[in-house]
């Protein structure tokens, strides 16, 4: 494996995780899967790291999703493995542990776009596009596209979307709740990087009862959903961080979470 295939960069609790196939429009073959697989598996349990970034190399695309000159080449049978493997993959992204930043750089397009729905929190650059296309080869998008994206903007604009396979501009992504913020190509990065900071230095422990509980809940009745959240809380109860919090409020002083 080209171990440079996937960029890791850790500064402050942060991640930084780059897609590192700019010629090939960072798309996704083989090698790439098993290296975020790995990468998202280690973070999982590394306490170190409260927030993840991810981002494509250069300035043209972020992700444009199966390497579709590798996958020409498969087998039905292999098609079936690619495509479990990757939904898969973007499900464990979903399903971290700790708050997830996608920095779209550029076109995100089929399993690039379904990458940026598995994050918790997407940034567009002013000159990213998004689109799930895959009807345009004859196929419908397999990473979670069309789950996760009428959870997120609804299910008439999902369906438009996926139907007519067409691209969207960063301003449309903004306005139908697609992306949380756009900005200039060269503020995204610095821009993720505050929010992340914004969100580390709060109790990791508590964030991530948090997603657990906006998650699942969302999944569920009102009523279910309230005792998920419940049962998240009673969670946080007995921790050192949340004695820690209230200790720092007293003293008037930042709190030192630690993740216990």
């Amino acid at each position: 494996m080209n171990d440079t295939i996937l960029l890791s960069e850790q500064n402050d609790g942060v991640v930084l995780i780059t897609l590192n196939r700019p010629k090939l429009m960072n798309s996704f073959n083989w090698a790439l899967l098993h290296a975020m697989e790995a990468k998202i598996a280690a973070i999982r349990f590394d306490s170190s790291v409260r927030v993840v970034i991810i981002t494509g190399a250069g300035d043209r695309a972020f992700c444009t999703g199966a390497d579709l000159k590798e996958r020409v080449s498969y087998t039905p049978l292999q098609v079936k493995e690619y495509v479990f493997t990757i939904r898969n993959l973007f499900t464990a992204v979903e399903q971290l542990n700790k708050p997830v930043i996608t920095a779209i750089n550029g076109i995100a397009l089929g399993g690039g776009t379904e990458l940026a729905l598995a994050s918790d929190i997407r940034i567009a650059s002013e000159r990213a596009s998004m689109g799930l296309t895959e009807t345009r080869l004859a196929v419908i998008p397999g990473a979670g596209g069309t789950q996760r994206l009428p959870r997120l903007v609804g299910k008439g604009k999902a369906k438009e979307m996926i139907y007519t396979a067409r691209r969207i501009g960063a301003a449309e992504a903004l306005s139908i709740g697609l992306v949380n913020q756009v900005c200039a190509p060269e503020a995204l990065l610095d821009t993720c990087r505050k929010l992340a900071a914004e969100i580390c230095v709060n109790a990791p422990l508590a964030i991530e009862q948090a997603k657990y509980a906006i998650d699942y809940g969302m999944e569920t009745d009102l009523s279910t959903g309230l005792a998920i959240e419940s049962n998240a809380y009673w969670v946080c109860i007995p921790s050192e961080d949340r004695l820690e919090g209230l200790a720092a409020f007293r003293e008037k002083r930042t709190p030192v979470f630690k993740g216990r």
